[in-house]
């Protein structure tokens, strides 16, 4: 591969309003990476960023380019070949430190490579005085112009030998050896391109197989719901067959048929949602925003869980101390009637007495 990632991050990335020039337009709708590439080829370090389909960073840098902190989480740096300047916005003010002092080293081995890449050139020794083409674009390939006659001074004719075939074979050699330079100048410039494509493919791939594993841990989360529902349920029926106060118990299990048809509802929310997200996989910034919600959801949901579970403890702990007033009070009444036994058996042992000396007579 031609050029290999150095640095990631994380940000938020802005370009500058062409027309105000002091305002900033967002270019990307949620926190992207913004990466270094070195092209160990060309030796030529760049910042991308890649957003959905499409690049909306390609900044070459180079030694005259300066990274500006605006901010405690913002920095800023212009590019004039793309004629442009952008912008970061960080989550933290250690990854704008992070990323500016890597601008830093970038910067300087941009410089580095350039002064080696000049070094070079002036060692060259160039057999022919031919005049460097001064377009290189990859729009389209001009033939570099023809040195003159007095290129070589009075011995020229040592070079170009008159009108022979073997002077114009000569000539186009190095015409076609200047197209195929100029050709191999444009070719890494095309295969970056085709790995940015290669990249957004791949970040893409991966963004829908985390969607998929996500859709499948949801569903298991659901079928875990739905069984508590069912547990809650049965708890219930248990509670209204053991309520002996049949007004407090009712309105109790009213509420937690409530809190079930809630809980009921929000897992149909959920298989709703799980079919939005399965039809909407082209769109992976969109999954990741909507996944977030879901969780929120989904952690209201368990602390509405642990709120019936409490709920139902307190109705357990109500339904024992009123069963255990019932036996206190049937205790209670049993003590009463033993007692009442043995008044009743008392007064009966009296009335006998009575009896017996109102029957005796009164002259014995």
């Amino acid at each position: 591969m031609l050029e290999q990632p150095i640095f990631s991050a994380r940000a938020h990335v802005f370009q500058i309003d062409p027309a105000t020039k002091r305002n900033w337009i967002p270019a990307s709708k949620h926190a992207v990476t913004v990466s270094y590439f070195y092209d160990s080829n060309r030796n030529v370090y760049r910042i991308i960023s890649v957003g959905g389909t499409k690049a909306i960073i390609n900044s070459t840098i180079t030694p005259n380019m300066s990274f500006t902190k605006t901010s405690q989480k913002f920095g800023q740096w212009a590019d004039s070949r793309a004629n442009t300047v952008y912008g970061l916005g960080f989550s933290s003010e250690q990854q704008l430190a992070q990323f500016a002092e890597k601008f830093q080293e970038v910067k300087e081995a941009a410089r580095l490579a350039r002064e080696k890449s000049q070094d070079k050139i002036e060692l060259t020794n160039p057999a022919l005085d031919i005049a460097a083409p001064q377009d290189l674009s990859c729009g389209g390939l001009h033939s570099p112009p023809l040195p003159p006659a007095s290129a070589n001074g009075p011995g020229g004719q040592k070079l170009y030998r008159g009108e022979s075939s073997d002077g114009e074979g000569v000539l186009d050699g190095i015409r076609l050896k200047a197209m195929f330079s100029q050709s191999s100048v444009c070719e890494p410039q095309w295969e970056m391109e085709l790995f940015g494509l290669q990249e957004s493919n791949a970040k893409l791939v991966q963004a829908l197989h985390e969607s998929n594993v996500n859709v499948e841990q949801w569903k298991k989360q659901l079928s875990a719901y739905k069984e508590e529902t069912e547990k809650l349920r049965e708890r219930v029926t248990e509670l209204e067959l053991q309520g002996e106060d049949a007004n407090t118990v009712a309105t109790q299990n009213t509420d937690l048929s409530q809190s079930v048809e809630e809980l009921e509802t929000l897992l149909k929310e959920k298989e709703e949602e799980i079919h939005l997200l399965r039809s909407q996989k082209s769109d992976v910034n969109e999954i990741e925003s909507d996944r977030e919600e879901a969780l929120l959801r989904l952690q209201a949901v368990e602390r509405r869980n642990v709120e019936l579970e409490q709920q139902l403890r307190e109705a357990e702990e109500t339904l024992g101390e009123r069963l255990g007033e019932g036996e206190r009070v049937r205790a209670d009444a049993h003590r009463l009637l033993e007692i009442l036994d043995i008044k009743l058996y008392e007064l009966n042992d009296l009335r006998q007495n009575l009896a017996k000396l109102a029957e005796r007579d009164p002259k014995s």
